[in-house]
């Protein structure tokens, strides 16, 4: 499967890492962990994976509990240190505003993401604040690349699967009075 677009500030292994994350995360369909949302933290120079984490929202009845947080407060947790400096975040769709900037707190160097914000928007709720533009808006620093991989991430969200599982969240938040 090809890539709809990449980010020319994307790295061959970039793709390499994203289409990995992009199957390890589609490996979950069909299971109760299923989610289109994943994330890993990589060590920048060496390549070498510290963790892998899935979208937990539904299963730990926690609005906070995304991809991209859970891996963020794993790794710090694994490494002992608040600072993520010298660590990646590869994610599978792009951050929303709360885990942008919570890589920007824990100081990561970069985030490479797969789907935007507007292929998410197509499938579930979002907040249509971009990445790129959280950075801009801070003093904190951080490369954020993407899309890379777009169209294997998308694949996740199109798969029927995760497509029936999108509409048993949106159906159980509406009862609970929540938006998802």
């Amino acid at each position: 499967m090809s890539s709809k677009r990449v980010d020319p500030k994307a790295t061959p292994t970039d793709l390499s890492f994203m289409r990995d994350l992009a199957k390890g995360t589609a490996s979950h369909l069909g299971r109760p962990t299923q989610t289109p949302f994943g994330s890993d933290i990589i060590e920048t120079a060496t390549g070498k994976r510290l963790l892998r984490r899935l979208n937990s929202v539904a299963r730990e009845y926690d609005a906070t509990s995304h991809a991209e947080v859970r891996a963020l407060r794993a790794a710090t947790k694994k490494l002992k240190k608040l600072s993520l400096k010298g660590y990646t975040l590869y994610t599978t769709c792009e951050p929303c505003p709360m885990c942008m900037a919570a890589a920007l707190w824990a100081g990561v160097d970069r985030v490479v993401f797969g789907a935007t914000i507007d292929d998410a928007g197509r499938h579930c709720n979002q907040i249509y604040t971009y990445a790129k533009d959280l950075v801009k808006k801070s003093d904190l620093k951080c490369e954020v690349v993407g899309p890379v991989a777009q169209a294997e991430c998308n694949a996740i969200f199109e798969d029927p699967r995760i497509q029936s599982a999108i509409r048993l969240w949106k159906t159980t938040s509406a009862k609970s009075g929540k938006t998802k």
